[in-house]
């Protein structure tokens, strides 16, 4: 009998073109501020992570794909634009750089809620931590070697607002490769729901 291999997997909103190309000039930007062993995330990879499941069984896909469907399905599509720099946990100890967004982000976490709770129904536990949206645009390796950060952190977008529509969310599968990571849609899940006004101001 095969033992099935375990699937590496996220839920996560994918960005439009014109939002990577934008990330791409905001790095660039980042880049010149900042020195120090640094990890920069490929543009094409960057995506709004809702939630994270780590190693799951190829057979929990379709569990996965009916529970989230059924919330996507009464969510509307959600509207954003690229806020501030940011880094965790905090800027005594950064390990990670990431872009906020703003926009629908009181939606977007009413949402991600809907679809943790969905999820905990078949098995799968939330998150210890708080969900906080936000685009992850580097990793430090070494971070009492960096230098440039305050300087990093007062920067915003690239001094245009561009805003974009997100209209689905899709399960994403991460194959790990010496050369980055490789990602796989598994499904896709449209937002479908009629209601426009609420949370508009996020």
């Amino acid at each position: 009998m095969e033992v099935e291999r375990p699937l590496r997997v996220f839920l996560a909103i994918e960005l439009p073109g014109e939002i990577l190309h934008q990330l791409a000039g905001v790095q660039k930007r980042l880049r010149e501020l900042l020195r120090g062993d640094i990890g920069w995330v490929r543009p094409e990879g960057i995506h709004l992570t809702l939630k994270f499941f780590g190693d799951i069984l190829p057979g929990d896909v379709g569990k996965i794909a009916a529970a989230v469907g059924e919330v996507a399905a009464r969510q509307r599509p959600l509207r954003f634009s690229l806020g501030g720099v940011g880094v965790f946990p905090d800027p005594r100890r950064p390990r990670v750089l990431w872009l906020g967004i703003d926009g629908d982000v009181t939606l977007l976490l009413r949402f991600q809620q809907a679809v943790e709770m969905a999820l905990e129904g078949i098995g799968f536990l939330p998150e210890a931590r708080p969900f906080r949206p936000h685009l992850t645009l580097a990793r430090f390796r070494a971070p009492r070697a960096l230098t440039g950060l305050a300087r990093a952190l007062e920067m915003g977008g690239d001094g245009e607002v561009r805003w974009f529509v997100a209209a689905g969310i899709g399960l994403i599968r991460s194959e790990l490769t010496p050369r980055g990571a490789i990602y796989t849609r598994l499904h896709d899940f449209p937002l479908a729901g009629m209601g426009r006004e609420e949370g508009r101001k996020g």
